[in-house]
């Protein structure tokens, strides 16, 4: 009988190079590890010895014959409860969910970090299956795309909430993709075959607002010549995302809070209570618990809201994702405006990479359509970007240099381990620089520095910055 050790882990992956990776890896640390080259051959050695199987499945998505997928659905027939970790090449949002409503326990996207995967599999083989919801597949959301790590978490929490009613706060700053989010998470829960109405609550004077959320009868105030149904009556089934929620004034606050504790209001001039069914996702770019701490935003409101918080990145932490987007930008703008397809060259990919994109993917879009314009040539060069652009890389090349500079300074005065010595200096800057930004909050520093809170706190520990 097999030795099983921490668990038995079974491989399915027809990549023979992946499947030694991954065998290697398991077994050094104490896992016992199976390798098949196919879905039909896991199942047939799980029909053989169906007493000896594994604790833990990781298999690919796409392999000739039955994909993953595929065998995951199998599996919730011969072995419920079995976890499957699904692999994948492709970090976009649609493999996300689908791992998710096909049941999987977790997903990992190649090249993945083995430290990830062995983390995952020890979750695996402690916890159980995690069951998401079977649904259709869903191609219209390719504009959410990204293997870095940052969007690899969003997608996976939206992937969770597919089988889910819960409220969502997405926060982020602007240009990030608040309200892409906010579709994704729709299109992919129970309430996909109703409505989703958006109101952005800062772009409506407050005046109108109210009647704009709540609706109004005939008559109720100068102007009201007919009954208005609001947006709430509107999503009623379905899914309301108010965007910009922090800038919500107080009253209204107020009324939201009920609806959401209760399900009903009345419209404005109205005597009849309305009762509705709606799921709201709320977004914003501001600090609510600060607004919370001046009385700006009721504090009972915000963890109404907050009962499920996502995290949309800024594109400066997701530069690896920029070459994917420019693509995609570049083939999207072209097949709207009828051009042909430019490409950038590796300068400009670069050059864009070192920026600072403070407009985030909002403003990379927009540079994309405007060089598809305005560049002479089909393979957009460096001369072609925008003079802020170079002026700002020129800026982020000046602190490089220094560092450069300094480096090779303690190096001729004969320093050793200077990775060590300059690695914990930089750190420390980073930090300091964060708690300065953050005014103190080790939460908001954590996100800032691209962190965990636990993570934080012990370099915090570590550096003697308590």
């Amino acid at each position: 009988m097999t030795d099983r050790g921490r668990g038995n882990v079974w491989v399915v992956d027809d990549d023979a190079s992946i499947g030694w990776v991954l065998e290697k890896a398991l077994t050094r640390e104490g896992y016992a590890v199976e390798r098949f080259e196919s879905a039909q051959a896991m199942l047939a050695a799980l029909e053989r010895r169906p007493d000896s199987g594994p604790d833990v499945v990781l298999s690919d998505i796409r392999m000739e014959g039955m994909g993953g997928f595929e065998l995951v659905d199998t599996l919730h027939d011969v072995a419920k409860g079995l976890p499957v970790i699904i692999m994948t090449a492709y970090g976009d949002l649609d493999s996300a969910v689908n791992a998710y409503r096909h049941g999987a326990f977790e997903y990992l996207t190649k090249p993945f970090d083995i430290r990830e995967m062995l983390s995952l599999v020890e979750r695996a083989c402690h916890q159980g299956m995690t069951v998401g919801a079977n649904g259709d597949d869903d191609s219209r959301d390719r504009v959410m795309m990204g293997e870095s790590a940052a969007m690899q978490e969003v997608f996976r929490i939206i992937g969770r909430l597919s089988s889910s009613d819960m409220n969502v706060l997405v926060r982020g700053e602007s240009g990030t993709g608040k309200e892409l989010v906010a579709n994704a998470i729709h299109r992919n829960s129970p309430r996909s075959d109703q409505p989703m109405i958006a109101i952005n609550t800062a772009a409506i004077p407050s005046e109108l607002l109210e009647s704009e959320l709540f609706g109004h009868e005939k008559g109720a105030f100068t102007g009201a010549h007919g009954r208005h149904i609001g947006r709430f009556e509107q999503a009623d089934g379905g899914t309301l995302f108010l965007d910009e929620i922090g800038d919500m004034p107080a009253g209204l606050q107020t009324r939201l809070l009920r609806v959401l504790s209760e399900g009903r209001f009345y419209r404005v001039g109205g005597r009849d209570e309305i009762r509705v069914d709606v799921r709201v996702i709320a977004a914003t770019n501001q600090d609510l618990e600060a607004l919370v701490s001046t009385g700006a935003f009721r504090n009972d409101l915000f963890h109404r809201l907050n009962v499920i918080a996502i995290h949309t990145p800024p594109l400066r932490e997701c530069r690896s994702d920029i070459p994917m987007l420019v693509t995609h930008f570049l083939r999207q703008t072209a097949l709207e405006l009828r051009l042909d397809v430019k490409q950038c060259s590796p300068e400009v990919l670069a050059v864009m990479q070192a920026y600072q994109w403070p407009g985030n993917v909002r403003e990379l879009e927009n540079m994309v359509r405007r060089l598809t314009v305005l560049a002479p040539s089909k393979v957009i060069q460096v001369a072609d970007l925008p003079g802020e652009m170079l002026a700002r890389e020129t800026r982020d090349e000046g602190w490089v240099s220094a560092l450069a500079d300094t480096a090779l300074d303690r190096l001729r005065g004969g320093e050793k381990r200077l990775a060590q010595s300059m690695g914990a200096q930089f750190e420390t800057a980073l930090i300091r620089a964060a708690l300065t930004h953050s005014r103190g909050h080790k939460q908001k520093a954590a996100e800032l520095l691209g962190w965990g809170r636990n993570t934080l706190t012990r370099k915090l520990r570590l550096r003697r910055l308590e």
